[in-house]
């Protein structure tokens, strides 16, 4: 009974590596977009996510100027800094980050209807 009782594991916990792999280096974070609706046919996009070490007013900046629209960086205690930009530029927004590098395409969930 001792050589059967060495081979049956005794604690083994399935989700341990994905607790390990949720906390810490090396998770996947994602840029988020989404739409919000205002009054009617108004809208606001938001794009969310984005690492600190960026410099959101001159990502806004160069968003504001290619897309024509305007925007704010506003401070929300839980999600950090968020870029507002005004009307429906989810797609705008995904492809510019894309193409300038700030992200990789598979990083980026877009939200919205």
């Amino acid at each position: 009974m001792s050589d059967l009782d060495s081979q049956i594991p005794s604690a083994f916990d399935p989700f341990a590596d994905a607790n390990a792999e949720d906390s810490g280096a090396g998770t996947k974070e994602y840029v988020h977009v989404r739409i919000q609706q205002r009054n009617g046919r108004k809208s606001l996009t938001t794009v969310q996510g984005l690492k600190k070490e960026y410099s959101y007013n001159k990502i806004l900046k160069d968003l504001k100027k290619e897309f024509c629209c305007n925007g704010t960086v506003v401070q929300d205690p839980e999600l950090g800094q968020v870029i507002q930009l005004q009307g429906d530029q989810r797609k705008n927004v995904s492809t510019f980050l894309v193409q300038a590098g700030i992200v990789k395409k598979e990083h980026i969930k877009i939200h919205g209807f």
